[in-house]
């Protein structure tokens, strides 16, 4: 529809002239509309990106991929279990003990989630090691109860390395006397950062076998975490797994004990889409309003390309054009201002923060305490088709507006 002829005069009339200033101001308002919606949009669906990227890594890093247990909550028979096990997927195995109890020192106390396990194996299934600050998890010999802990809960309960900790555990034991709380002191042997609040603050780590005695667990294991080489196919892997052990075990992936948060996530990642995108439909109200007042002042010229032989479908590309520019402009800017922001949003939040001495994401409220950023191009190309489809469609009504101008009564009072 839009042919060189179109296309040259609409251009034209994006310039302004002396008594268009009115039309350009509301013009220029327009682009940077779109141009803040735009950079609005790209920034936010990248931070959210990134933070649906950071708190995947960390969880995963410290849960298991796929957990199986048998039926009563227990392994007695773990090394046959993992024998059993032969899944191309699976690149790391390692048993667990998995309890409650509260660290205490002194007059504070910390509820904890307590997990004993093979320090040589634990390597193969998560990251603690890689996020060690002091000690190290090798230190967790059998019988030393040596305990590791987060850097949340050393600062809490002012702890370091060597620090002695009583474990106080929710079974009782039965005395002359009456029941009697279990615990055990222990030493601090490692500190971790998961820069998690949740498991830097309220997760313990000791050896295997100082667990199985604390709970009385025997030679049986709470169960066997399995790590795979691709995290969505865990579904799958743990269905087969669960199939070929037998109705005495279960098997169960991450999806089952986090896949609501992150389902939760990608849907307020749309619902943020829809709404910003809001913003940018706002702003193509302003260019519907501008090209009315554009059709309005140019009757006259309408007519006399009328006269000259122009048709109504030239019209109406002259102007689709010239109400396109505005759209691609404010698109073109705000595409390349999101991107840009979005590369360097953790750095210039890292600025303010350190510039007004403030920190805009507490680690004790939210899951990380940092503003992550992970930029898809795929959200870019979304946006700005998005964007450049609105500036066609706020085009259509006033084109069309102007295509229906009659030469005779334009002319009139001329």
């Amino acid at each position: 529809m839009i042919r060189p002829f179109e296309l040259f005069v609409g251009l034209r009339y994006t310039r302004a002239r002396k008594r268009s200033h009115f039309i350009s101001i509301i013009s220029l308002i327009s682009i940077l509309g779109i141009t803040l919606g735009i950079t609005a949009l790209i920034t936010t669906l990248s931070v959210m990106n990134g933070f649906g990227k950071e708190l995947r890594e960390r969880i995963l890093g410290v849960i298991s991929h796929v957990s199986v247990t048998g039926t009563t909550g227990a392994l007695s028979d773990w090394q046959q279990v993992s024998a059993r096990i032969v899944n191309p997927h699976v690149i790391g195995r390692a048993p667990y003990i998995s309890g409650q109890g509260m660290v205490t020192r002194g007059k504070a106390v910390s509820g904890v989630l307590v997990r004993g396990i093979q320090p040589s194996a634990e390597t193969q299934v998560s990251e603690f090691n890689s996020h060690m600050v002091e000690g190290s998890l090798d230190a967790l010999k059998p019988g030393d109860f040596g305990i590791v802990i987060g850097s949340a809960l050393a600062w809490k309960l002012d702890l370091t390395v060597g620090s002695p900790v009583s474990l106080l555990i929710p079974e009782a034991l039965i005395t002359p006397v009456g029941l009697m709380p279990r615990f055990k002191r222990f030493t601090v042997v490692g500190i971790f950062r998961m820069d998690m609040y949740e498991y830097d603050s309220g997760l313990v780590l000791m050896n295997i076998d100082d667990a199985a005695k604390l709970y009385q667990m025997g030679n049986k294991v709470s169960g066997l975490r399995l790590k795979l080489d691709n995290l969505d196919i865990a579904p799958q892997v743990a269905d087969t797994i669960a199939a070929g052990l037998g109705p005495d075990y279960m098997a169960r992936d991450w999806t089952r004990e986090h896949g609501n948060f992150f389902r939760a996530l990608k849907t307020e990642k749309t619902a943020m889409f829809v709404i910003l995108l809001l913003i940018v439909t706002v702003a193509m109200f302003n260019v519907v309003s501008t090209l009315v007042v554009v059709v309005t002042e140019k009757r006259a010229d309408i007519a006399i390309l009328r006269t000259l032989g122009a048709s109504p479908r030239s019209i109406m590309g002259i102007f689709l054009a010239h109400g396109s520019v505005v759209g691609i402009i404010g698109t073109l800017v705000g595409t390349g201002c999101g991107i840009l922001l979005a590369i360097n949003v953790e750095t210039i939040v890292h600025f303010i923060e350190r510039l007004f001495h403030t920190a805009f994401i507490s680690p004790d409220v939210y899951f990380i305490s940092e503003l992550p950023s992970d930029l898809h191009w795929s959200d870019v190309m979304l946006v700005s088709g998005c964007s450049l489809l609105l500036g066609l469609l706020s085009a259509l009504y006033p084109a069309w507006r102007a295509s229906k101008v009659q030469p005779a009564e334009a002319l009139r009072y001329e």
